[in-house]
């Protein structure tokens, strides 16, 4: 019997380096639509994971903390598909996710990419790719990949077939 189930995927990175690359394998896969939610302890290595996920879809300008503007809107070369890089730790209910106008940018068929999504998770599709960061130790990060809805099995399937080669 597996240990994790169909859509899951619990991995460890030893470095922000390899922080950065998991998330550019993970980036190079997404699709117009796609809502990914980084959750974990400040210091987790969420942006750090986000910048890699910004580099893997080519977002012409590297994603960086939007802690303070909450939103940052990231466009690509490839096509008029955008990014959006949420930070939502200043947000304490699911009602203030109204006031960054996160229906807009779900119904754009833009990527959403969330960190602190656990603010505002009544707000959230159900259908998303929910990714735990643990600190285990100073530079050794624990991501447990958990898919809610078939596209996002999927997407964790392929992600595991580049990072592991099965």
């Amino acid at each position: 019997m597996p240990i994790i189930k169909e859509g899951e995927l619990d991995i460890i990175s030893h470095s922000a380096e390899q922080t950065q690359r998991f998330g550019v394998r993970l980036g190079a896969l997404l699709q117009p639509g796609d809502v990914i939610c980084l959750s974990g302890d400040m210091g987790a290595g969420k942006t750090v994971f986000a910048t890699g996920i910004g580099k893997g879809w080519g977002a012409k300008h590297a994603l960086t903390s939007p802690t303070f503007n909450l939103v940052h809107e990231h466009t690509r070369d490839a096509d008029k598909v955008r990014l959006y890089h949420l930070d939502c730790y200043r947000l304490t209910t699911a009602a203030e996710a109204d006031t960054i106008g996160l229906d807009d940018m779900l119904d754009s068929a833009g990527i959403l990419v969330f960190e602190w999504p656990e603010h505002i998770e009544a707000a959230l599709p159900k259908k998303r790719l929910w990714i735990e960061i643990r600190v285990i130790e100073p530079t050794r990060r624990n991501f447990m990949f958990e898919a809610h809805g078939k596209r996002y099995e999927t997407l964790v399937a392929e992600f595991r077939r580049q990072i592991l080669g099965r």
